[in-house]
């Protein structure tokens, strides 16, 4: 296997993981970066590109987070593709910028191939009922749907776990300062919570989730378009809800004010609520999986989700629950697992299987 940089650039952090061909793994994370500017992630560049050192990898994979029409899961990065990438910025204008910032940087550095690829991909999957969206079809918006490359590498997982099991309906809920949920059905994606732009579905950290269209079109009338796209991606939200407390769900859960305490039970019953919402749709549900940020670590909003889902079969045991194991679910219970977020792997395996099929298309 070639040496495979994998950067996974976000809106206000970057994470980055080198694999060696060895097998070993070396993983990077640079939280909270940047100059209190949007997408000003140069210093943590600088910082990734001290701390390789003198290794230099044979290829590069970076999560792009919008892949817009294109169903392809992973992509060399040449100019017809990076002009391609340009133009779909406005499909993602929070993410796509600090994305193709971690293209630009690795482009100066190293003389590598590099390679896009689309959190958008797995949900190529969703049937005509879930992808389309109310509207007049030849206005072209659709439900792409998001996260996809760790829904991918949940997937993947599933089946160790679960045996033959991990073929049914299961909700996975990936809950981080971006959250959706995705309803796999025989582990391809049936069903997901975001829709035309990962500011749609539930409630996130500054970001508001569905919103009745009449408001937007108050708000249209107040804003101009920057100063509403603004609002929409970074004053929204957790950090609403909270009254500008914070947008960080670990704060809101270690303060003791009312507007904290608020903001959580608003996104724990907004996250029940699109649970029971996939499995009306999906005419039930097999098992539960939380993931990212808040899924795994947060027992407290797992525990506000669950209870009020006994009806479709869910019980956490509690002293599971609090410690974080892998399965959390009481005895009798429908499983409901924790498993960790591991996009950067999924993205090395993506780089992977893509370079070895041009290898042989070069041979």
């Amino acid at each position: 296997m070639p040496i495979i940089l994998v950067i996974n650039s976000g809106s206000s952090s970057l994470k980055a993981s080198l694999f060696a061909a060895d097998g070993m793994r070396q993983d990077f994370n640079y939280p909270h970066i940047g100059r209190g500017k949007l997408h000003d992630q140069h210093e943590a560049f600088a910082a990734l590109i001290r701390d390789l050192g003198t290794t230099q990898p044979d290829v590069i994979g970076h999560r792009l987070v919008h892949g817009g029409a294109i169903t392809d899961a992973a992509r060399l990065i040449d100019a017809t593709e990076r002009s391609r990438l340009d133009s779909i910025i406005p499909l993602a204008p929070l993410h796509l910028p600090s994305n193709l910032l971690g293209v630009d940087v690795c482009l100066e550095h190293f003389g590598v191939p590099q390679v896009a690829c689309f959190d958008t991909a797995f949900h190529a999957t969703l049937p005509l009922l879930a992808q389309r969206l109310p509207i007049p079809q030849e206005l072209g918006y659709r439900r792409y749907g998001f996260h996809g490359i760790n829904y991918a590498y949940i997937a993947q997982q599933l089946p160790a776990i679960l045996g033959d099991a991990a073929k049914g309906k299961i909700v996975v809920a990936h809950l981080g300062s971006g959250a959706s949920l995705c309803m796999l059905d025989n582990l391809k994606s049936v069903d997901t919570t975001m829709a035309y732009t990962p500011a749609g579905g539930i409630p996130m950290g500054t970001r508001s989730g569905d919103l009745d269209p009449g408001v937007m079109l108050a708000l249209s009338e107040r804003y101009t378009t920057a100063q509403l796209s603004d609002l929409i991606y970074h004053h929204m939200g957790l950090i609403a809800l909270s009254d500008g407390l914070s947008s960080d769900m670990s704060q809101l859960l270690a303060s003791d004010t009312d507007t904290a305490q608020f903001a959580v039970e608003y996104f724990c019953q907004q996250v029940r609520g699109a649970i029971g919402a996939l499995a009306a749709k999906a005419g039930g549900i097999d098992a539960l999986v939380f993931t990212a940020g808040i899924g795994e670590h947060a027992a407290l909003v797992r525990s506000k989700v669950c209870t009020p889902l006994a009806f479709l079969g869910l019980a956490l045991a509690a002293e599971r629950n609090a410690t974080h194991q892998s399965q959390i679910h009481a005895t009798g219970s429908k499983p409901i697992l924790i498993i960790p977020a591991d996009e950067e792997s999924m993205i090395c395996s993506l780089v992977s299987t893509l370079m070895s099929y041009q290898v042989n298309l070069s041979s």
